[in-house]
């Protein structure tokens, strides 16, 4: 939630320091300037566990962006088979680091015992060797490369010669610089958060700036409400597809300048942290990048339900009203939100008491809860500065609140005054935890929803509340700043010497946020730590909910960083109703799966203003399909709830009952992504890798590995034309059609209003059940298991996995007694088919009751003949009374099919397979 009018705020904001700053050379306009002649590797020795460790000199002393420093300690290390480790600080002194309490990882040996114990006249080359990537460097001057063993090809490499127009390695107190060589037919992707209007592919000379920022994500190509400074190389020799990644571990705001053949790092703080991933699959990279900064969090069945939301929902009456209106419209809907309209001023922790009063909320709230719906409300950082707020006053008592000369740093939110907790002050953990549990026993939340984390401020600089004054008066705009502020820019941490292109327009990085030369704990500055204080309060904010009633957490944040998905789910921000934004909302949430932080998706229909009523049809359709599917609107734009069109009502019903349908699937992936990494929406390139074609692909997405969304993003088309990679490819949207590419192709798709396109792939089972109105009551109903076979094929094999459990409880793991593990197979060979099923911890699903109503095997050789016989588990099944066998012939759209050859669909229904037992399923055709 920010500002309505973001457009035209950034527009005077960039004209205003367009003004103030133009006397300033723009650093990033000087991508190509060289500083210094860098380093030389000293001494270097082996440690006990197989480290390296050297020490670096300075070649020559430059001015530009402060002093260098003089001598650098290296160390690398293969961490495992398929992680190496570079870090690189300063000899002498510790330098800031991503806090090793937040992302748990090895610590480099302490700086004092590497001095003054090394061998001298190190070899001009070296290599060190891992299981799958080699590390090797030169001395003079200190550059290192990244190769992949299997191959020998370079995956990093930071050589500086003349002819490049980068720099050697930099390393002063302010500004840091490294590079990497790039070939140039590298796909590259990450390096977010942006919104970036070229698509998912990152694209050369476009601006990455890596600052967390609030400024609406309408702006294309600034630093927007996360950072997360890692990037996934893609890359196809003759054919072969490899992959790996980059991570440099760094909080400090930074400029990314990828020229397509080069990757250069301008970094305003802190140290070099590489890890580098070899993959070499897309889903090897993010299984090892999670394995390293925290598997992404479990999330509650009910949360892959649709979600509703609006900033204005005055009082309760229209809450109720909205949770009625989807019942009457038959639109399934699994939570209701509150942006603030539930708060007294606009504070944390509170209840409005005329609005929301708490005996009608906690009625409002057994009702839903008693069919199975959830309530999940915000809360910013910034806590009121008011001397009756009990919160406030807590907190003062506890000194939770981050400082600025001595006293707690004061700015402007939505209250007006606040003061922001400092999130890495153990005894700030511990205070917020309790502030939640005692919100807890006044209001019983599901989940809780942290904004504005930053840290947004809608003032800038040092700030007092002025006299005589009401801040803010309640008549204006809650946005703009009451306090009397005066600029900070007495010291280098709020004026550094290189400027990061902050907001697109290098605005200062203390602008309408903290000051940066404010502290933290133990002295730590907001310098330093800014892009990690959204972080630090999703972790608070988990520790606070799991302390509930023993249930898993839910957690919504804007700001992430690195590591953000072991705790919190994400949305994108603030969008426009526009089809650009439909558009750009595909490519970041990619991204997120990429980042680790799966659970993510887009406000549908757009934040501000109002969408027309074919961009909302549209946007369900897609929106439907996202990890997190939610509807949320602006305080000041016009009604946008599902249900009050009638042709989007019918849009929502359709792409919902999909969803639904397939809860089964998303919430394995959930399972999956929870165990290994694994994004829940996953770029095309992902199961196809080595197709080319789908390297840039923006338009579509697959969720899981199998199943595919190709929608309408442009208005007034009625068709799409979608890209099928080689296999065959079956319509959810009616099974009996079926598209089956060789080489891949594009396929030109009719799709009406209110129609998406949803394929799934051969090769796989899809578990399916059917649908409802609340997932509570969409899991109990009987399964589907869709078999595809490519279309046609004598022979072939099918597979697909699905879990089941108590969602409530805070871990998703087998073995508990709480859950059920089900592997799917199928096959097919001479005409016989078998479908059967090896469980694990089977006794959950049995308990509930599950069952097994249908089996649909798709892609089948019609020429063969129908069904002639068939037995479950070893026993005779035709002619029982329940069971229903038909048989469809498939409708070929592309490729095979259309000439003489003739593929079925096999229909079992009235199975009643449990589907906590294994079973086998066999049949005959002919």
């Amino acid at each position: 939630m920010v500002y309505p009018h973001s457009l035209a705020f950034l527009c005077f904001s960039s004209l205003l320091l367009t003004l103030l700053f133009s006397s300033e050379v723009s650093s990033s306009s000087k991508g190509a300037t060289k500083i210094g002649q860098g380093y030389r590797l000293v001494s270097i020795e082996e440690t006990p566990d197989g480290a390296l460790v050297g020490l670096l000199q300075l070649n020559q002393k430059t001015k530009i962006y402060g002093p260098d420093i003089p001598l650098l300690r290296f160390y690398a290390k293969h961490e495992t088979e398929n992680r190496l480790r570079v870090h690189i600080t300063d000899a002498n002194k510790q330098r800031w680091e991503v806090p090793y309490n937040l992302i748990p990882r090895e610590q480099p040996p302490p700086l004092p015992q590497t001095l003054g114990k090394f061998q001298k006249n190190p070899i001009e080359v070296s290599e060190y060797s891992g299981s799958e990537l080699l590390f090797s460097y030169i001395s003079n001057p200190f550059s290192f490369s990244v190769k992949r063993k299997s191959n020998g090809e370079t995956l990093f490499n930071s050589t500086s010669t003349s002819s490049d127009p980068f720099s050697s390695l930099v390393f002063k107190d302010q500004y840091l610089e490294i590079s990497t060589k790039l070939p140039k037919d590298a796909s590259l992707y990450g390096l977010g958060e942006n919104t970036q209007p070229h698509g998912i592919k990152l694209y050369p000379s476009d601006p990455y700036t890596l600052y967390t920022t609030d400024i609406s994500a309408i702006n294309l190509n600034a630093d927007l409400y996360g950072s997360h400074p890692m990037y996934m190389d893609l890359r196809n020799n003759g054919g072969k597809a490899s992959a790996h990644a980059v991570l440099l571990l760094n909080s400090n705001g930074m400029d990314v300048f990828y020229k397509g053949t080069s990757l250069t790092y301008k970094v305003i703080g802190g140290v070099f942290d590489f890890y580098f991933f070899s993959g070499p699959t897309p889903l090897n990279v993010v299984d090892q990048y999670t394995t390293l900064i925290g598997r992404p969090a479990a999330m509650p069945y009910w949360a892959f339900g649709f979600h509703q939301c609006r900033w204005g929902y005055h009082n309760l009456s229209v809450v109720e009203d909205v949770v009625d209106s989807y019942k009457k419209a038959q639109i399934p809907l699994d939570v209701i939100w509150n942006d603030d309209d539930h708060m007294d001023g606009h504070k944390d922790f509170t209840l409005n008491p005329k609005n929301y009063p708490r005996p009608k909320l906690l009625n409002f709230l057994n009702k839903i809860h008693s069919i199975g719906m959830k309530y999940i409300v915000i809360i910013d950082p910034g806590i009121g500065v008011n001397s009756s707020y009990g919160v406030y006053q807590r907190g003062l008592a506890n000194d939770v609140f981050i400082k600025y000369e001595g006293e707690p740093f004061l700015a402007q939110v939505w209250p007006g005054a606040v003061n922001f907790p400092d999130f890495l002050n153990p005894k700030t953990v511990n205070w917020w935890v309790d502030e939640i549990r005692r919100f807890h026993e006044l209001v019983p939340v599901d989940g809780l929803w942290i904004d504005m984390n930053e840290a947004s401020n809608f003032c800038s600089g040092k700030c007092k509340i002025p006299k005589n004054t009401i801040c803010p008066n309640g008549t204006g705009p809650g946005w703009i700043c009451c306090l009397d502020c005066k600029n900070i820019t007495k010291t280098r941490w709020d004026d550094p010497p290189y400027k990061i292109n902050a907001s697109g327009i290098q605005a200062p990085i203390g602008y309408k946020t903290i000051a940066t030369s404010a502290t933290h704990y133990n002295g730590v500055l907001e310098y330093d730590a800014h892009s990690i204080y959204g972080f630090s309060q999703s972790v608070a904010t988990h520790k606070g909910l799991l302390g509930l009633e023993g249930k898993r957490p839910f957690i919504l944040s804007r700001s992430t960083y690195v590591g953000s998905g072991k705790y919190a789910a994400h949305w994108t921000g603030d969008n426009q109703g526009t089809w650009e934004n439909l558009r750009y909302s595909i490519s970041t949430m990619l991204n997120f799966g990429i980042f680790g932080v799966p659970m993510v998706g887009s406000d549908i229909c757009g934040f501000y203003p109002q969408p027309t009523e074919e961009l909302c049809n549209r946007w369900i359709e897609v929106g439907a399909f996202y990890p997190f599917s939610r509807d949320h609107a602006n305080y000041y734009s016009p009604r946008q709830e599902l249900y009050q069109w009638d042709s989007v009502a019918q849009s929502a019903r359709n792409a919902l009952g999909i969803r639904y349908k397939i809860l089964p699937y998303l919430y394995t992936l959930n399972y999956e992504a929870h165990v290994s990494g694994s994004p829940i929406a996953r770029p095309l390139f992902f199961t196809f890798p080595s197709y080319t074609k789908c390297y840039d692909v923006s338009t579509q997405f697959l969720l899981g590995s199998s199943l595919m969304i190709s929608p309408v993003l442009e208005q007034g088309k009625t068709q799409v034309k979608a890209l099928f990679p080689p296999g065959s490819w079956y319509s959810l949207l009616d099974w009996t059609h079926t598209i089956t590419s060789t080489g891949g192709t594009y396929v030109t798709l009719d799709a009406p209003l209110h129609v998406v396109n949803v394929h799934l792939y051969q090769n796989t089972i899809l578990p399916m059940q059917q649908g409802g109105l609340i997932s509570k009551d969409a899991r109990k109903t009987p399964f589907t298991l869709i078999v595809t076979f490519p279309a046609g094929a004598s022979e072939g094999d099918a597979k697909g996995t699905l879990f089941i459990d108590d969602d409530e409880l805070p871990e998703i793991k087998l073995g508990n007694g709480y859950s059920s593990f089900i592997d799917l197979y199928a096959s097919v060979k001479q005409g016989g088919v078998k479908v059967w099923s090896e469980v694990q911890e089977g006794k959950f699903a049995l308990d509930k009751g599950l069952i097994i109503d249908s089996i649909s095997v798709l892609g089948l050789d019609g020429n063969v003949g129908a069904v002639a016989s068939l037995e479950l588990d070893g026993k005779p099944l035709i002619g029982m009374s329940s069971l229903n066998v038909t048989t469809s012939e498939h409708v070929h759209l592309e490729g095979e099919g259309n000439g003489e050859s003739k593929t079925v669909m096999v229909t079992l229904r009235g199975l009643s397979i449990p589907v906590g037992k294994n079973f086998a399923m066999t049949w005959k055709m002919g």
